[in-house]
């Protein structure tokens, strides 16, 4: 099964950056190229243990529907959202989240499988894995500004 490991440095307090991974909102923004919206579940605000999203978004020439869980979380420290339906064989995404001196340590293991066997190992090599984590990237990177310019403040307080 692919992962993606991702990590980032975040000149903020931990909690600020374990919020804005979980917030609804910043997902929207760091997709809006890609339409992506909540249609049920939370669809505003923080998400919080068991809860549920479903996501609707154009990836690939097509509207797409991911639904996901809330499957553990340890405040500040980690939380794991994984699959419930959509286009995934399997979708597990890990955040864990280390508090340093001078801000966090996010990293991000985004673990995948796609449908379709042989050729979707094939699609996975040759383009699907480089995909996903553009995407997990520019959201790391709205996190990543959000926390460290302030503008967190007036999310987080709404």
């Amino acid at each position: 099964m692919p992962t993606i490991h991702l990590t980032t440095f975040i000149a903020a307090p931990v909690n600020v950056v374990f919020d804005l991974s979980r917030s609804v909102d910043i997902h929207k923004k760091s997709m809006q190229n890609h339409q992506e919206e909540a249609v049920a579940g939370t669809r505003f605000g923080l998400m919080e243990q068991e809860d549920t999203v479903t996501w609707k978004a154009k990836h690939l020439f097509k509207t797409r529907i991911l639904r996901v869980k809330i499957t553990g979380m340890q405040k500040n420290q980690q939380f794991t959202d994984e699959q419930l339906e959509g286009d995934f064989k399997v979708m597990k995404h890990e955040h864990h989240f280390k508090q340093i001196d001078n801000g966090t340590i996010m990293i991000d293991l985004f673990h995948f499988e796609s449908p379709y066997g042989a050729i979707g190992k094939w699609f996975n090599g040759l383009y699907f894995k480089k995909y996903m984590k553009k995407l997990l990237q520019q959201r790391n990177d709205l996190i990543k500004q959000f926390a460290e310019n302030g503008q967190w403040k007036q999310l987080l307080a709404t």
